[in-house]
């Protein structure tokens, strides 16, 4: 029988290891999911957001209590970039009446306390409690579609022996990153929906090359063992997996470290998609395959690998 050579690393001899991380990742994601929530922005809860620049330095608190001696109710500051930039992100409830003007409450009282002329508004965005549910709503369904759509690719592409273990990894990619930004307390919205629709993209892609070697080397080593054939595909692809990840990976960070907002927070998505993309290809779409091939039979997949040997 042939072996796996010396130089080849053993995945799949640490695949139950692999996916008992993987789902603990999870799991500790979906938990700080439920217990501090997402913060979602005005995309998705409805409501107003400002961009002010002060000429002179000003702090949160400063800001903070600007509104506050004007009466505005129920709003939040938040320094926006480095501080030399002097810029604080305003964000408030969407008034009940609809004015045309939303921002002059605002700037009124922050010029009356830092001085007419001295402060900037750079950014104005409203958005109605009810457009901001449905674009939640039509964001959630994004996503879900997208999922549903790979499994059938693949299922076709493939066969649907592979197809389970790219969908759970997608899941996987995608619980992680939403866990993180539950977390940090980020700030999620339509530019993270995008983040997380790119990230399925980038992780479906790993996933097939790693599959699309490991269906060759299946025709190619017949006497070989499925755990080995697996192993080897792995092997054969991660040079190439290694180097186009860490270029975008590279991209990705200097656009964190560089960009402000919502580009950052889109950054921070694509960091960890990067990772856990390349990451689940193998601890967790190589060994779902492996289980599907050899236990597939009880799932109606067929004769599972009852040829094939471990």
């Amino acid at each position: 029988m042939t072996r796996v050579t010396k130089k080849d690393i053993p995945f799949m001899r640490y695949r139950w290891l692999m996916l008992l991380v993987s789902f603990s990742i999870v799991a500790a994601g979906v938990a700080a999911v439920f217990v501090k929530g997402l913060n979602f922005g005005t995309d998705f809860t409805g409501g107003l957001k400002f961009i002010y620049q002060f000429q002179e330095p000003a702090t949160e608190a400063s800001v903070t209590d600007a509104l506050k001696q004007a009466g505005l109710p129920n709003f939040v500051v938040q320094r926006f970039g480095e501080a030399k930039q002097n810029t604080f992100l305003v964000k408030g409830d969407a008034p009940k009446d609809r004015e045309e003007n939303f921002s002059q409450p605002y700037t009124q009282a922050l010029e009356k306390v830092f001085g007419a002329g001295k402060v900037q508004l750079l950014q104005e965005e409203f958005v109605g409690p009810k457009v901001g549910k449905e674009l939640r709503t039509k964001g959630i369904y994004a996503v879900l579609w997208a999922w549903v759509i790979m499994l059938i690719y693949i299922g076709f592409r493939f066969d649907f022996y592979f197809a389970p273990g790219a969908i759970i990894a997608l899941i996987h990619d995608v619980l992680v990153a939403v866990g993180l930004f539950a977390l940090f307390g980020l700030e999620v919205n339509l530019t993270v929906v995008a983040a997380i629709l790119t990230i399925i993209g980038y992780s479906i892609n790993d996933t097939i090359i790693v599959f699309d070697r490991i269906r060759e080397d299946l025709q190619r080593h017949k006497g070989m063992g499925l755990i080995e054939v697996v192993d080897k595909s792995i092997n054969e692809t991660l040079s190439r997996t290694i180097i186009t990840s860490l270029t975008v990976f590279f991209v990705v960070v200097v656009l964190y470290f560089r960009a402000e907002g919502d580009i950052k927070n889109f950054a921070f998505a694509m960091m960890i998609g990067v990772v856990t993309g390349t990451y689940s290809s193998i601890s967790i779409a190589s060994p779902v395959f492996i289980f599907l091939k050899q236990h597939g039979h009880r799932f109606g997949l067929g004769k599972g690998a009852a040829g094939a040997k471990a």
